[in-house]
């Protein structure tokens, strides 16, 4: 039985930097990509987190430069936080209070469907399975805390 730590404060427990390994499989064709990097999440004005992520994304051999950027605000229950774009469109809800969350993000007429893990204190995990008729995708996503400068 595979158990996940609780999280009572989301943001809280998100604040920092991140180590971010990701492998991105296409089902379809059975490709497989990997995304290393980073993630900071930082203190926004008026409360919630600025989340940027930034690094390499490897595909069919070719690594480019890959960042994206979204804003976590507090949700609307104490704990939660709403999950938005960088140009504040809705993404997802969070909710880890239990160590696990399942969302969804319809994006035209592909679905996202997320879950959310939590194994301790400095290591949670993302798997996202995009599926419809433009995407049919497993994207697996590791994060491990960062120890703070001049620890």
């Amino acid at each position: 039985m595979v158990e996940f730590r609780p999280v009572p404060d989301v943001l809280a427990y998100l604040a920092g930097s991140w180590e971010v390994a990701r492998v991105v499989r296409d089902l379809a064709d059975g490709t497989e990509g990997t995304f290393r990097g980073t993630t900071a999440f930082t203190p926004l004005d008026g409360g919630g987190l600025l989340h940027r992520e930034a690094g390499g994304f490897t595909w069919r051999g070719v690594t480019r430069p890959a960042e994206r950027t979204l804003r976590f605000l507090p949700g609307a229950e104490t704990g939660t936080a709403d999950v938005r774009f960088a140009d504040g469109r809705p993404f997802h809800d969070l909710d880890l209070r239990s160590g696990r969350h399942v969302t969804d993000h319809p994006c035209s007429a592909d679905l996202y469907r997320g879950e959310f893990t939590v194994a301790d204190a400095d290591r949670w995990r993302t798997v996202w399975r995009v599926g419809g008729p433009a995407k049919d995708l497993l994207l697996v996503t590791d994060y491990t805390r960062r120890a703070p400068k001049g620890a």
